[in-house]
């Protein structure tokens, strides 16, 4: 079957391996000049399965007053004439009661750890490497409050099938000593012994090489414009070099995504939620930690990558806006240093910034569309990485017909 991906992030290109193993004609559509160059490229870098709890919870909804009007706050809403924005919050607001909450982290647990499986595989079967650690995730806290509210959460996920362990301050220290700087300000944590990190980037580029071997096409430097929809299938893909057309399409172009869709009468609610991350190199690898860590009340993650200790987080919904600003970079390295003194050579900061695309229940939209021949992968908003593995498999197997390995109606565009 010739089967058309459209998007090279880590996302596609999972989707473009699985379905170049099956044996299908496999070619990669995107506009950047090589594989994994957006949202992809500098992310946090946690697979984090067992902690892959959704955005709209009531936690967030308790702390969103205290962070209106500060400048670095963790989700910073810009106010500004955008309908897209304040329909998309509406929607995310009435996710965040405890009944849809716990719904949802049913649903992405339940994603999350079969990916995790399926990333392993695809490690064992390629024998690929991308500065992947496995250590764990350890995700501390530095409210007293926030942490007993993990603590009652940790239970149900551990019941879900998570493997969670709740620390207080001193097995914290335990686990991650390179904390000691902060042992003051630290309630306790919350640590994953299973889950992992590594460079998404490195891991899109080299997957991309092993689907290229079983004979993937990539076509780079294409912006894609448009779908033509025929008698209920997309009969054409149109780009700036032309036409494609495809027996079966996926679309994997994230925030994107929507966009393309709306001419088609799909209004997928997936908003552009724009991060920061800043990457250094390692001055002093005794005091740079030894596995991935979320600092969880200022929405934080830090990661180790080789010789790098990255930092990421901030959310700021500007729309379609990827702009650098300095100032957002210069905050995020100025946290590094005070979790983490002196591990890191602070005069040769490397900025990026990319969106996430988020859906207001913070779930990915996974599986097929109106139209018969279209398939949906997009809308993983800070998961895409930990989901893209399990999301990849899943998509082979309904371009194949194939039932999947997990119930995945729950994730289907038709909840919106």
């Amino acid at each position: 079957m010739k089967v058309l991906v459209l998007g090279s992030g880590v996302i596609g290109v999972t989707a473009a391996y699985f379905l170049s193993r099956a044996g299908h004609d496999v070619t990669v559509v995107d506009r950047r000049a090589g594989p994994g160059e957006e949202t992809s490229f500098a992310n946090g870098g946690q697979i984090s399965a067992s902690l892959a709890e959704p955005w709209a919870n009531p936690d967030v909804l308790r702390n969103l007053l205290g962070w209106l009007g500060r400048r670095n706050a963790p989700l910073a809403f810009h106010l500004r004439a955008d309908t897209a924005l304040w329909g998309w919050a509406l929607r995310f607001l009435k996710n965040c009661t405890a009944e849809r909450s716990a719904a949802n982290l049913e649903r992405a647990l339940r994603l999350a750890l079969y990916s995790r499986g399926e990333l392993r595989a695809i490690r064992e079967t390629t024998g690929i490497r991308y500065d992947e650690r496995m250590e764990g995730v350890l995700k501390f806290y530095r409210s007293a409050r926030d942490f007993e509210s993990a603590r009652r959460r940790m239970e149900s996920m551990n019941a879900l099938g998570a493997n969670l362990h709740a620390l207080d301050p001193k097995a914290c220290l335990a686990t991650e000593p390179a904390l000691a700087a902060i042992a003051e300000e630290i309630a306790g944590a919350v640590y994953s012994p299973e889950d992992e990190s590594g460079d998404a980037h490195a891991f899109t580029v080299k997957l991309g090489e092993e689907a290229a071997r079983l004979g993937a096409r990539f076509a780079f430097n294409q912006t894609i414009e448009a779908l033509v929809p025929k008698e209920g299938r997309i009969d054409r893909v149109v780009t700036d070099r032309g036409h494609v057309t495809a027996d079966a399409i996926v679309l994997s172009l994230g925030s994107y995504s929507s966009l393309l869709l709306r001419p088609l009468g799909m209004r997928l609610p997936i908003y552009p939620a724009k991060g920061y991350s800043v990457t250094l190199p390692i001055r002093d690898s005794n005091r740079a930690p030894s596995r991935s860590i979320t600092d969880e009340g200022k929405k934080l993650v830090f990661g180790r990558f080789g010789d790098r200790l990255r930092v990421a987080g901030r959310a700021e919904f500007k729309g379609f806006d990827t702009k650098i600003e300095p100032a957002r970079c210069q905050a995020l390295a100025r946290d590094l240093e005070a979790v983490f003194p002196g591990a890191a050579d602070q005069e040769r900061p490397a900025c990026w910034a990319g969106l996430r695309p988020l859906t207001p229940d913070t779930l990915p939209i996974l599986g097929p569309s109106p139209f018969s021949n279209l398939f949906l992968n997009t809308g993983h908003g800070t998961y895409g990485w930990t989901l893209a593995a399990g999301c990849g498999r899943i998509l082979a197997d309904l371009v194949e017909g194939a039932r999947p390995a997990i119930e995945i109606g729950d994730f289907s565009s038709k909840r919106f």
